[in-house]
């Protein structure tokens, strides 16, 4: 076998490799400077540049040959200079603005957000700046936003807190249309909750005190009950004597035979006479007068006790949700998020209805869902919120298609 021997000379060998990568390093470099064009997109003066971003690099050339060029190659490179509004340590940059001339843009990807100082300034109020970073493969790209102040919207109104400052709310955009437009079905007063309410179906001629009890009494058995039915149990209770010391002395079985049949009346016997009771001893036959306390008693909830306070005490501390209340609220969009609890109703409401109209909403509405806008089959098609209302704009267009197919069906059959 022949044997075939090479003489490589050591110095040959590494001038070679080293001006390889000098060829390398300058035909980058050459590249870089020919897109540093006052045309590019890229260096435009007032935008972060490629240039910027590659400057925490020790090379202008692609990072992975930073271990692999020697020291003095290196040194031959021209350096890219630095940017005196530039942080490397953060990655951002500040710009301070005295005049919005150009909206920042909008569709940007932010992982990290800095906090703005807003600077007043006698032609516009802008951010002094808001840094923000997005990662781009290895590279951890820095820019700065203006932020331009919000405009207010039709939905949104200011309150004054107690230390003086503004804070935005929410409120629904056509609710005072709406209301007006209920009030308007509702002159009639045909709904049973006009004649059959906690205040209606009390004695008001009997002594003060003996009037409240009653009232908190018809609140309590109307809980899951029609109002008709709790009408007529009251006027049993009436002709009974539906006083503290009489209900007392009266016997669970003639108590459940006189409020029979009302919803869970076996329940009601027995929170009615626990109630009772906590009355007579802690309030001299009295009700309480604040809805912490009425909440406190057996069988007695929020809406309850708000209905109490204004209907017995003639004060309104907050607003009295039932079930016709809470359902329309939700169809007719005056809750900013959907609620599933008459409570969280309550809160929603309270949160951005003015405190004028508490106690003008809660009777319209439960009169107008016991005749119009019904759980089951609302009358959508006599309703004057039809078309600004969710719900009636879709029940009208079911009921349009509906309509198209019973015609067709009928021109077939004929």
């Amino acid at each position: 076998m022949t044997r075939v021997a090479f003489l490589v000379n050591k110095k040959t060998v590494c001038r070679d490799l080293t001006d390889t990568y000098k060829r390398l390093a300058s035909v980058t470099l050459g590249s870089s400077k020919m897109a540093d064009h006052t045309n590019s997109p890229y260096f435009q003066q007032g935008r972060v540049t490629r240039s910027k971003l590659l400057q925490s690099k020790s090379t202008a050339c692609n990072p992975k040959l930073k271990s692999s060029l020697p020291h003095d190659i290196m040194l031959n490179i021209k350096q890219e200079p630095q940017d005196q509004d530039y942080d490397q340590s953060s990655g951002t940059f500040t710009i301070e603005a005295s005049e919005m001339k150009q909206e920042p843009p909008t569709d940007l990807h932010n992982d990290n957000v800095c906090s703005a100082v807003v600077t007043k300034t006698e032609r516009a109020v802008v951010t002094k700046t808001e840094c923000k970073s997005r990662k781009r493969g290895k590279q951890t790209i820095g820019y700065e936003q203006l932020q331009i102040k919000s405009e207010e919207t039709d939905s949104d109104f200011h309150i004054k807190l107690e230390n003086g400052q503004k804070k935005t709310k929410w409120e629904p955009s056509n609710w005072r249309t709406q209301l007006d437009n209920i009030i308007e079905m509702r002159k009639d007063r045909s709904a049973p909750v006009d004649t059959m309410g906690c205040d209606e179906i009390s004695d008001r001629d009997s002594k003060p005190e003996v009037y409240r009890y009653q009232v908190l009494l018809s609140l309590m058995l109307s809980s899951q009950t029609k109002d008709q039915v709790t009408s007529a149990a009251i006027s049993r209770l009436r002709a009974h004597g539906c006083t503290v010391e009489n209900i007392l002395k009266t016997s669970d079985e003639q108590l459940g035979k006189l409020i029979y049949p009302v919803g869970f009346w076996k329940k009601k016997v027995i929170y009615i006479k626990k109630t009772t009771t906590i009355l007579r001893d802690d309030y001299n036959s009295d009700i309480p007068k604040t809805v912490e306390d009425l909440c406190k008693l057996p069988g007695v909830g929020p809406k309850m006790a708000y209905l109490t306070m204004k209907s017995a005490w003639d004060e309104v501390v907050g607003i009295g949700v039932d079930t016709h209340v809470h359902r329309i609220s939700n169809w007719l969009g005056w809750v900013k998020k959907p609620t599933k609890t008459p409570e969280e109703t309550r809160k929603a409401l309270e949160d951005w209805l003015p405190r004028e109209y508490w106690d003008k909403i809660d009777l319209p509405l439960v009169g107008f869902g016991q005749t119009i806008c019904t759980a089951v089959k609302p009358k959508c098609g006599i309703c004057l919120n039809q078309q600004i209302c969710s719900v009636g704009r879709a029940n009208m267009k079911m009921s349009k298609v509906k309509i198209k197919h019973e015609g067709m069906k009928i021109k077939e059959e004929s």
